[in-house]
């Protein structure tokens, strides 16, 4: 199954080429952004991917904790097994299965998480950027601006890349509003 942006890139091409082919007097004048370097050189994206960094540590730190405890609980078990009594391996087994459980459990909602914070923060940054993206647009008289990680993009002229004034401009958007 093709995915949403492999679809786009051809028709996207097929929509230029369609432009450029039924000899319209206008001319398609078409700019670039690169978002994902737009998202990753940005303040903002910058606090967002240092935000998802934090996370991920105690999420890590978190798992490490409960593997030690499992594995101390392990060797326990393992060490004292001729000298516990029934009931006492029987409680330390009971403990290991609920650490594992918990441990688990803990791995899947971080995930989700993750994923959701992740999504949160991309997106809000980019919701933030599209009006930055359109102004640019219109101030260079720009019919259409693609995405060079979303449209397939084999060769461009560098000068219709807008992602330096992109990010320029939001950097300054951000520095001028007031901090929460």
């Amino acid at each position: 199954m093709m995915t949403i942006r492999k679809m786009t890139a051809p028709l996207i091409a097929l929509f230029v080429l369609g432009f450029t082919a039924a000899g319209f007097a206008q001319q398609l004048k078409v700019g670039v952004l690169n978002s994902q370097n737009a998202f990753t050189s940005s303040i903002e994206g910058k606090k967002a991917q240092a935000q998802l960094q934090d996370k991920d540590n105690k999420i890590k730190a978190d798992l490490t904790r409960l593997d030690n405890e499992i594995k101390q609980l392990q060797t326990k078990l393992s060490t004292q097994q001729m000298t516990l009594t029934n009931e006492a391996a029987v409680q330390i087994q009971s403990d290991i299965d609920k650490k594992t459980t918990a441990r688990k459990r803990l791995e899947e909602d971080a995930t989700r998480d993750m994923q959701q914070l992740q999504y949160t923060l991309i997106q809000r940054i980019r919701d933030e950027m599209v009006g930055i993206i359109e102004a640019i647009a219109k101030e260079k008289g720009y019919d259409l601006v693609l995405d060079l990680g979303a449209s397939g993009i084999v060769f461009f002229n560098p000068t219709i890349d807008v992602t330096g004034e992109v990010i320029k401009r939001y950097d300054a958007t951000k520095a001028a509003a007031p901090k929460k």
